[in-house]
């Protein structure tokens, strides 16, 4: 599937083909820093097919527990994650961060999640969780828990 993405300003475009059925998710801890949140979720390239079409993304090496290292980019602008890949020129494939992908909501749901030792234990079953979708006014809430919140704006 031919895909293309970038980062929150715009600054950052790319293309390139993945597999939709290929997403994956991490739980590492390094991931959940990096992220800013519970997990990352990535899809890989297919070989030699991502193609940057604008800007030049900042790299930050990162040094895993193992001693790999994994270039991760990023747009220096507005600092979003845009993948990451082996530390070399030109590397064969590199790993998407799903949420740039303007054809996300075409890929299958993750076919595996690593790292699940280090996941936050809410983070691995979401199905019981309310959505803001639902709610139709801004005003006091509900959740299921029976704890209430206050809906500013449903965001339309």
């Amino acid at each position: 599937m031919k895909i293309t993405g970038g980062c929150h300003c715009g600054q950052i475009t790319y293309a390139a083909e993945v597999d939709p059925a290929t997403v994956r998710v991490c739980h590492c801890t390094d991931c959940q820093r990096l992220t800013g949140t519970a997990f990352r979720t990535n899809i890989p390239s297919l070989p030699r097919t991502f193609v940057l079409k604008s800007g030049t993304p900042k790299i930050y090496i990162k040094t895993a527990e193992s001693g790999n290292k994994r270039a991760h980019a990023f747009c220096p602008e507005c600092g979003a994650p845009i993948y990451s890949a082996a530390p070399e020129p030109n590397p064969a494939t590199v790993g998407l961060r799903v949420g740039g992908i303007d054809q996300r909501a075409q890929f299958e749901p993750p076919i595996r999640q690593g790292w699940c030792r280090s996941a936050l234990p809410w983070s691995m079953d979401l199905t019981g969780v309310a959505s803001l979708s639902r709610v139709r006014q801004p005003g006091v809430h509900t959740h299921r828990c029976g704890r209430p919140f206050l809906l500013l704006s449903t965001g339309r």
